[in-house]
């Protein structure tokens, strides 16, 4: 989608700078996931720069928010596909089998979870001998 194309449709589309900043993400980070398929642009400007939609921006913080559970790339990929043909409501979709992946990522990170609350009990039990000396 162009600037052009985005002020007919209405749509606020950021370029990379504000997409990081809402994000916390690097701009170099931003462009990474770009080439490693994560999450393309929703479109380019008339000069050629990345254009990102509210959507892309949620995608992005939901990669983000993988990361300290220990999710690759490869994964994120395909839950933020997954995700993109949820909120398209595509009829040519089956949508009872991408509910399903998305169950499973659920299911995953919830297991996640658990194993790092065990370990930050342990931090806490560490800390609080050390404290105790």
């Amino acid at each position: 989608m162009s600037d052009e194309d985005a002020a007919m449709t209405g749509e606020y589309l950021m370029q990379i700078g504000e997409v990081a900043e809402r994000t916390g993400l690097s701009v170099k980070t931003i462009r990474d996931y770009d080439a490693a398929e994560v999450l393309h642009p929703s479109g380019r400007s008339d000069g050629g720069f990345r254009l990102y939609s509210t959507d892309d921006v949620e995608r992005l913080l939901m990669v983000r928010r993988m990361k300290p559970l220990g999710f690759s790339l490869s994964e994120a990929a395909v839950l933020v596909d997954a995700v993109r043909m949820l909120d398209e409501a595509n009829p040519d979709v089956d949508v009872t089998a991408v509910r399903s992946r998305v169950a499973a990522f659920i299911r995953d990170a919830e297991a996640r979870r658990e194993r790092l609350d065990e370990q930050l009990g342990m931090v806490d039990e560490f800390l609080d001998s050390l404290r105790a000396h």
